[in-house]
């Protein structure tokens, strides 16, 4: 993981408290010079076949977590950095079944245990995408089966589970620092249930949509017809789709996830693209008839054999291949990895590595430092005397320190974010814009303005916003208001 500032400050605290405080301190410092240390982590949500193994693939750049269903998709998986590949089952009672991956490169189905004896099942991949994130895969929310349910509910709500399970199991299931919510339909009243039961359980600066978001899956579904393109469709549902989780997201992505999950995981070989050409080049009407329905394509007869389309469908499905087809027509010597590229533009996944890096990424660093000072803070109350006013002292430090301003903002924009303060749709999304990101020009509306130009608008936005907190404000829009002043005045001075 690559520290944050605010992170990095904290560390050198921590390592400055190591050689300072007593015995008795001492572990709990470097615990948290442990945890800080440590990648964001993401938890992957939603109801059954809402195609999340697809896009937990898909975020670690290979195809290891099973999309069928199985023994191993009723039990929590955790995705994280390692030397090596390796897989372990870790029951209740603590004990760890190591398994290999399958011929497939991917989690057995199968496990060691019965699946209700397995707390969660741990992977490490050397894969470099899972050096700055840990991925959780839950299973389906809301299911028939309560066993699955609650084991989701486990991971995602940080739910009491077996007191036996080892210090390293408890520590995979506790609350993560994000989530991502798939769908594939409208939302539904339990979807927004669940996502405020993340909030509500999450740690005190997740508690907002500002560390939630939601995925529109299988877009592609949304298209009009065979082959026609679903962003048209799929964009304006999206948008609709996030004003109504607005209390619970802070945005709706559509994407494709099983052409992001070929494009990213290397799934589509040099023989699938020419089976795709030698489809192209068939007579329209044959094409056109091949690619009326999945069973169609399939039964078809064709110069490609069954078993090679089975594969596309299972790669492509039929958008895919359609889009595939469009761009191979119109260059017929189109490489394997420029097609790749296509479709990975196609899938909509752009957009959500950038979402992730944008938002998520920037709030790990002010999460796992605010977490840090909270724990160092409460060790200074419950520990030895002789301890208490150097681990206050150290605390307070950090945070007089005017880039830690990023904290309380948070908490303000968490409070407007989900309307417990209230304030008019423009206000609110100017709090969240300067909460989340250090892009002045983003921050401001101004993305091309030179400096001095920022440099005016922030301060402008300081006044109106200590005007407002000292007009027609009430007591709680007058705290917000306060902090925003601040963090606007900080960040003029920041481009002055």
């Amino acid at each position: 993981m690559v520290a944050g500032q605010l992170t990095t400050s904290v560390a050198s605290m921590c390592e400055e408290l190591a050689g300072k405080v007593s015995s008795a301190s001492r572990p709990v410092v470097e615990e948290v010079a442990g945890r800080l240390g440590q990648p964001l982590r993401v938890a992957v949500a939603g109801r059954l076949k809402a195609g999340k193994s697809t896009l937990v693939n898909a975020l670690i750049g290979r195809r290891v977590a099973p999309t069928a269903a199985g023994e191993c998709t009723r039990v929590v998986t955790q995705f994280r950095y390692g030397p090596a590949d390796r897989v372990d089952v870790v029951a209740r009672n603590g004990t760890k079944h190591a398994v290999p991956l399958d011929a497939n490169g991917m989690i057995p189905t199968t496990l060691p245990i019965p699946a209700d004896e397995a707390a969660m099942i741990d992977v490490q991949l050397s894969s470099d995408r899972l050096r700055d994130l840990t991925v959780v895969d839950t299973p389906g929310l809301q299911s028939v089966n309560t066993d699955i349910s609650e084991a989701a509910r486990e991971m995602l709500f940080a739910a009491p589970i077996a007191e036996d399970v080892d210090d390293d199991s408890k520590a995979a299931v506790e609350s993560a620092e994000a989530i991502i919510y798939v769908f594939t339909q409208q939302v539904r009243s339990d979807d927004v249930e669940a996502l405020d039961a993340f909030a509500k359980a999450s740690q005190q600066l997740s508690s907002s949509p500002m560390n939630a978001l939601g995925l529109y899956n299988k877009a592609d579904k949304l298209a009009p017809g065979p082959g026609q393109d679903p962003w048209p469709v799929a964009g304006p549902i999206a948008g609709d789709q996030a004003q109504v989780l607005r209390r619970s997201v802070c945005d709706v992505v559509p994407v494709v996830g099983l052409l992001a999950e070929t494009a990213e995981a290397g799934l589509l070989t040099a023989a699938d693209c020419e089976a795709l050409r030698t489809l192209a080049g068939l007579d329209e009407d044959k094409r056109a008839l091949m690619l009326a329905s999945a069973g169609l394509f399939l039964s078809t007869e064709g110069p490609v054999d069954k078993h090679q389309r089975q594969r596309l469908l299972e790669r492509l499905d039929l958008y895919g291949i359609h889009f595939a087809i469009a761009h191979l027509q119109a260059s017929p010597h189109l490489a394997t990895g420029e097609l790749v590229r296509l479709l990975f533009a196609a899938s909509g996944f752009p957009r959500l590595r950038t979402t992730l890096h944008q938002i998520f990424g920037v709030r790990a660093d002010v999460i796992k430092a605010g977490w840090a000072l909270g724990r160092l803070d409460a060790a200074a109350a419950s520990g030895p005397a002789a301890d208490r006013d150097l681990l206050r002292g150290a605390v307070e430090s950090i945070v007089a320190r005017p880039e830690y301003h990023r904290l309380p903002l948070l908490e303000a924009a968490a409070q407007v974010t989900t309307g417990q303060v209230a304030l008019p749709e423009a206000m609110e999304a100017e709090v969240a814009r300067l909460a989340l990101t250090d892009d002045a020009g983003v921050v401001l509306g101004l993305p091309d303005a030179p400096r001095p130009q920022l440099r005016r608008a922030a301060i402008e936005a300081a006044a109106r916003w200590r005007a407002f907190a000292n007009g027609g404000a009430t007591p709680s829009q007058a705290r917000v208001a306060n902090v925003v002043h601040r963090g606007f005045h900080l960040l003029a001075q920041r481009l002055g």
